[in-house]
């Protein structure tokens, strides 16, 4: 089936309706999103696929009482967000990961110097070095803050999105996400020489989480 032309309700009413093949080209049309968002938040392959499984399904159950007030990419990235907080509160232990491994010393790659390709080389070490600690910082923040930094900063969402899709008050998520923001800066302290930047700028995190 050419689903590219029915718009999402469409294949909602044709689901609802019995059409088991529009609830496939509702998935296809969003898997790629889903995953990527659950991967931003989970920092893990496997936990990304589980909680992107785990939308789907609630998808499946819930899309009957789906009523259009939001866009159905909102609603999904709702689902996604609360079915992460769960997943969180389901495991048993936590695999705790340090920025030790993180130095600006400490490319944690073999660098092969060829005189010509130099300074390509060690740009490209310094960026996997900015990504890895971005990443790690990133996983050590609570999970709502977690949530809305990488919804504004790397999903690219506005500050209404997100209220929308976190069902806060507009001013509550901009509150939050500065405190995010100030809790991020200062787990990236120690590898402000990674980014260039002085101690005194304020928006270190905001200027480079969109590259990851």
């Amino acid at each position: 089936m050419d689903d590219s032309h029915f718009s999402d309700a469409e294949l909602i009413r044709r689901f609802l309706e019995g059409d088991r093949e529009a609830f496939n080209a509702l998935v296809r049309r969003y898997e790629k999103k889903v995953y990527q968002y659950a991967y931003r938040l989970a920092q893990s392959q496997e936990d990304a696929a589980d909680v992107a499984s785990e939308t789907f399904v609630r998808l499946y159950t819930s899309v009957k009482n789906f009523r259009g007030e939001a866009s159905l990419s909102t609603w999904l990235y709702r689902v996604v967000s609360n079915v992460y907080f769960d997943y969180r509160k389901r495991q048993k232990s936590h695999q705790h990961q340090s920025l030790e491994g993180v130095s600006p010393d400490n490319t944690g790659i073999e660098r092969q110097w060829v005189d010509t390709a130099a300074v390509d080389l060690e740009e490209r070490a310094l960026q996997q070095e900015r990504r890895r600690a971005l990443e790690l910082a990133v996983s050590k923040l609570p999970e709502y803050q977690r949530a809305m930094v990488v919804m504004f900063h790397m999903e690219e969402r506005s500050y209404e999105e997100i209220a929308e899709i976190m069902e806060m008050p507009l001013g509550t998520v901009k509150s939050r996400l500065n405190r995010a923001r100030i809790a991020l800066k200062d787990l990236l302290k120690p590898y402000l020489e990674l980014f260039d930047v002085d101690d005194s700028q304020t928006n270190l995190e905001a200027d480079n989480a969109r590259d990851m």
